[in-house]
């Protein structure tokens, strides 16, 4: 009886809880340009999204953000003030957003009731927000939160280069790797090239192997054979949405995915999550406790001793 209450309980709350969507993607790949489709077409569902800007260089949005990294910290003043480059003015700007982050948290937990999905769109440098401890910081404080969903945005016309190809997937290997949240990868631009080479190289080598052959013979063709075959079980698991951010093409099947990750979000991430919590919450305890018996332990010792001041 208690299993079946536990059970509707926790189907109650997956079914009104929102989703986190990270949009990461390459300057150039039609991230933002995606982003503002998905947000056009979630106003047209009635379910509008709740959109944050983590771009502090964009110099402009196709769409409204509700709450824009750019209204708290002024990208050029940060590079001028801290004698940065571009990269590292990025990076300083998401490390003084981040100190704001639990008031960020805080606006999203009281607009969790009414929205469905939050939109976060970041830098084009996607190593800067991937590999930061500030994007750390943020990716897993949202993760903490609500159900997460990572989207990579692939540009698919420039990917139709075994190299390029390889390249990307890497990058998406490596996001996975540091995100360890449920992922998806969206083909963009698929009004241009459509996205088929991509699903047959990734689920038939030799497909790959013969792209490779029509190039030069090289280290490079060696090394990306050899890479494919690694990144083989890489594929196996991974979720991928071919979509058009000029049309529109593709976008049910994009939310289908992330449906898909969802999912896997409640299976493996959430349960890893509370373990990880119940793990920290276990050796603060164990901390407080030996401090305790450190400290009586002194107190023993010290008693009855008059103390030098």
């Amino acid at each position: 009886m208690a299993d079946t209450a536990t059970k509707t309980s926790s189907g109650s709350e997956r079914e009104n809880a929102p989703v986190n969507i990270i949009m990461i993607g390459m300057a150039g790949s039609g991230k933002t340009t995606l982003m503002q489709r998905i947000n056009a077409y979630l106003h047209e569902r009635k379910t509008p999204p709740y959109v944050l800007n983590l771009d502090p260089a964009v110099s402009k949005l196709p769409f409204q953000a509700n709450i824009d990294i750019r209204d708290t910290v002024d990208y050029k003043q940060v590079m001028k003030e801290y004698n940065l480059g571009p990269n590292g003015g990025i990076l300083t700007s998401l490390n003084l957003f981040t100190t704001k982050l639990d008031q960020v948290m805080q606006i999203v937990d009281k607009r969790a009731a009414t929205t469905k999905y939050f939109l976060y769109d970041t830098p084009g440098q996607i190593e800067i927000f991937t590999w930061s401890a500030s994007g750390a910081i943020i990716t897993n404080s949202v993760a903490a939160t609500y159900p997460t969903v990572v989207v990579y945005v692939v540009d698919t016309p420039r990917t139709a280069n075994p190299a390029t190809f390889m390249s990307n997937m890497m990058y998406a290997c490596s996001i996975l790797y540091k995100t360890q949240l449920p992922f998806l990868v969206a083909f963009n631009k698929t009004d241009v090239v459509s996205h088929d080479f991509a699903v047959s190289w990734m689920n038939d080598f030799e497909e790959f192997q013969k792209a490779l052959m029509r190039q030069e013979e090289g280290y490079m063709n060696s090394l990306m054979n050899s890479m494919s075959l690694v990144l083989d079980e890489f594929y196996a698991h991974l979720r991928v949405a071919g979509v058009s951010a000029m049309t529109g093409q593709g976008i049910d099947g994009l939310f289908e995915k992330i449906d898909e990750a969802v999912d896997e979000y409640y299976e493996t991430y959430r349960p890893h999550l509370q373990k990880q919590i119940e793990k920290k919450r276990e050796e603060e305890r164990e901390k407080k406790a030996d401090d305790l018996k450190r400290l009586l332990k002194d107190l023993s010792v010290s008693e009855g001793k008059e103390v030098d001041i």
